[in-house]
């Protein structure tokens, strides 16, 4: 797959894994995100797949102001049920970057480095997307999204209605996805960190 090369300026995920430092995966255990890495696991770039790592991003922030955030650490609850909407698109990027799964996820070895059971459905506070749960501290972040001030262009949907047309030409398909991918990059690259898009709020 050959990616958009604004990916490699979106900011980056450094994150602390247990497990991996353990297994021998890597000397000290550290891992670091891309937004590429995102891509890859969903197999497409949008305002969802970016939001979603975006929101991670901030969660794992908020909770980790020292940082490293620690792969692994993490519950994570999803408001909505898995199927609906963008749901589990979004769950399967807080997955790859928190390492909190579901009920397929890894049990561990001797106690140790759970990953199974971490991420859950439908138990959320309906006015956010997640929550992110610290479990050494308990500390707990919602996050949420209000794309209002990144809309897609004015002519979006005339570029998707002429490029999904049987007879859509290479150069109409390119049209509409270079304005689609630069809701994308401007996601990315000017939004990462304003807190009016990426909305992150602590529990008391």
């Amino acid at each position: 797959m050959s990616l958009q090369a604004f990916f490699a300026e979106a900011p980056r995920i450094p994150m602390h894994d247990a497990l991996g430092e353990f297994l021998g995966a890597s000397d000290d255990g550290m891992v670091e995100f891309g937004y590429a890495d995102a891509v890859r696991l969903a197999g497409h770039s949008c305002p969802t797949v970016a939001s979603a790592y975006l929101m991670a991003r901030a969660a794992l922030a908020a909770l980790y102001p020292q940082g490293p955030a620690e792969r692994g650490g993490v519950a994570v609850t999803m408001s909505n049920p898995e199927g609906e909407g963008t749901t589990g698109v979004i769950a399967q990027v807080f997955t790859l970057i928190t390492g909190a799964a579901a009920d397929n996820g890894f049990h561990g070895i001797g106690g140790r480095f759970v990953r199974n059971g971490l991420l859950r459905y439908g138990g959320g506070d309906p006015n956010c997307i997640a929550s992110f749960r610290r479990l050494d501290t308990g500390d707990t972040v919602d996050v949420a999204l209000d794309l209002s001030s990144v809309p897609p262009a004015p002519e979006m949907r005339e570029l998707m209605g002429r490029a999904m047309a049987p007879g859509a030409s290479a150069d109409e398909r390119r049209a509409f996805g270079a304005a689609w991918q630069e809701r994308v990059r401007r996601l990315l690259l000017e939004h990462a960190d304003d807190a009016d898009v990426i909305l992150v709020e602590r529990r008391h």
